[in-house]
Parts: structure tokens; C-alpha cells; sequence
């Protein structure tokens, strides 16, 4: 793997707002490339905001939904990359074949190098799961996508890597929900909207269970048990009527924080990804002890779930 510079992002979308948010995501690129970033990671449905979709009929979501590569915000997207010479990975709802797909695509100057139709999507039954991983190179790296709740199954973390990725983009729109988990929950508009004023009530949230200690409860381990990087971006500020808390990050194989959005506001930070941290890695030897004749019939058996995220319970 080459050295690379990487980016990710933390800002407040907003919903249906194609305009804005391609808007704040060209003025991100720019500062991200000015920190001498060779990719931008942005959030889940970053291009037209994310919550909002649940209020959505069919024929609603098809006048949000866009094709892919053709689309105006994707052609957008390939500008931007273009004009400040990145490749920028960022989420729309893609429609194919009378479709709908949690996408999160990546591009260049050259085009589209890879989307990603979200395996687990929940926030709207009008969108299909994807059915498919997917490993793609980015300047000559093998990277992976895996979006939100895709990667809270262990699994698809682990498959991806075998497939080959040594990094992986993890886009997000998580944190302040409500959960069986003791200290989950939303966190009250009203402390963002009072931010400035009084910033530390809306950080001891944010960093308590109901976002940040959460993460870090499972999401570094994804890096450290397959040694690779993770890409973490999740939206801050206001979707739709739910509170965010953003804190994109950079995870390295050792499951350590290189970077981390801390500000109350829009931000970027970069971290530079080195090969030689993969192979050095517990998670690189423990892939390599695997024992697959053990559990292929285990973890290859069908199942059926009954869990359902809280806003599709009846």
C-alpha cells in the first residue's frame, strides 16, 4: 500500500437540499485538499440528507433518488474531485432498474470508480438492500465501503477484508437514538441550537453513551480485529427533527484514533495511511491464523432476525 493522505469530514446537511449540500461539500473538498488530502470521505446520504426519508412515500423518494453515473449531483461530484484533484466518496439515493439504494459512491476525475448499495438500509422501507461488497483500488490502494449499519455486523467487516481492502470507508448518520443499551438516546435540539452560548452541556452528550463512548466501544475493534483503516464520517447538527453528533475519525490497524473531528461545527481533519502499520498489526496475523474449516457451516447458516430499528417497530 502507498502512503496516502486522507480526509474526513464532519457537517450539517440539509434535508431534500440537493444544492447546499453539494455547495458545502465542494467548500470541504477545498479545505480538505489544502491539507493536502488525496480523498475526502463525507457521510451517509450526504448529498440529500438522511431522516427525513421515513416521511417519505414511493413516489416521494423516486423525486429524491437519482441515477448513478449519470445524475446531476453525481456528475457534480466528479467536478468537484476534478476541479481540486481528490477523490471524493459521498451518499445519495441511487434508483436503478425501479429501485432504491442507499448509495455511496466514490469518484475522480475519471468517473465513478465504485458505488455501494447499503446492505442493511432501515430508514426507509422504499429502499432496497444491496446485495453485494464492495472492494474497489483508489489510486492503486485496495479500499473497501461499508455503510453505517453494515458495519455493526461483524461479518461484513471481515469478508471485506478478505476480499482484499486495507482500507475501508465507513460513512455513517448514527449516535443520540434510543437503544436497549443503558444511556442511549436522543439528545435534546436545544443544546445545539445553544452551542454557542453554552457548548460544554452539548459535548458532555456527545461524548457520553449516546454517541462518542458508544463508537468506541465496537468501532475501533473493526479496525484491530482485520488490521486495516477505517473512515469514519457522520453528519453533526440537525437531521430533519434528530440531533447528530458527529466526530468523524481515523482508525489505523491498530485500532488507534489518528484523527478526530472535535469542533461543534463543520469540520476536516486528514491523517496520513502508512503500509507499513497493516502488516504490523495483530488483526493482519490473526486473519492470517484464521481456520475456516472450523466455522464455514457455522457462519454460512441461514437465519432469520426478528429485530427491527426502533423507527419501523410497530
Amino acid at each position: 500500500m502507498n502512503d496516502i493522505c486522507i480526509a474526513t469530514v464532519q457537517f450539517e446537511h440539509k434535508s431534500r437540499d440537493k444544492d447546499y449540500n453539494l455547495s458545502r461539500i465542494e467548500s470541504l473538498t477545498a479545505q480538505a485538499a489544502g491539507k493536502g488530502a488525496k480523498v475526502v470521505c463525507f457521510h451517509e446520504l450526504c448529498v440529500t440528507g438522511y431522516t427525513f426519508l421515513n416521511k417519505l412515500k414511493r413516489d416521494e423518494t423516486q423525486k429524491v433518488a437519482e441515477r448513478v453515473p449519470d445524475g446531476e449531483s453525481v456528475q457534480s461530484l466528479i467536478r468537484i474531485a476534478s476541479k481540486y484533484d481528490v477523490a471524493v466518496l459521498a451518499g445519495l439515493v441511487e434508483e436503478e432498474n425501479g429501485q432504491f439504494y442507499n448509495t455511496f459512491v466514490a469518484v475522480t476525475s475519471d468517473g465513478v470508480l465504485a458505488k455501494h448499495q447499503k446492505l442493511h438500509p432501515f430508514i426507509s422501507t422504499h429502499l432496497a438492500a444491496g446485495k453485494a461488497y464492495t472492494v474497489f483500488e483508489l489510486f492503486g490502494i485496495p479500499c473497501g465501503v461499508l455503510t453505517c449499519y453494515d458495519n455493526n455486523v461483524i461479518e461484513n467487516v471481515r469478508a471485506t477484508t478478505l476480499l482484499g481492502a486495507e482500507i475501508l470507508f465507513a460513512p455513517h448518520v448514527t449516535g443520540c437514538t434510543p437503544s436497549p443499551m443503558p444511556g442511549r438516546g436522543f439528545v435534546d435540539p436545544a443544546l445545539w441550537m445553544n452551542r454557542k452560548q453554552d457548548p460544554e452541556p452539548l459535548r458532555t452528550e456527545f461524548d457520553g453513551r449516546k454517541a462518542r463512548e458508544w463508537i468506541y466501544r465496537w468501532l475501533p475493534a473493526r479496525a484491530y480485529d482485520n488490521g486495516i483503516y477505517m473512515i469514519y464520517a457522520n453528519p453533526i447538527g440537525m437531521d430533519d427533527d434528530q440531533l447528530k453528533p458527529g466526530g468523524s475519525m481515523i482508525l489505523d490497524p491498530f485500532g488507534d484514533t489518528l484523527a478526530e473531528c472535535r469542533s461543534l461545527d463543520d469540520e476536516v481533519v486528514t491523517a496520513v495511511c502508512t503500509s507499513d502499520k497493516i502488516q504490523n498489526s495483530g488483526g493482519y496475523r490473526y486473519r492470517n491464523a484464521r481456520r475456516p474449516e472450523l466455522y464455514k457451516d457455522i457462519i454460512g447458516v441461514n437465519h432469520h432476525s426478528k429485530t427491527k430499528p426502533i423507527w419501523l417497530q410497530e
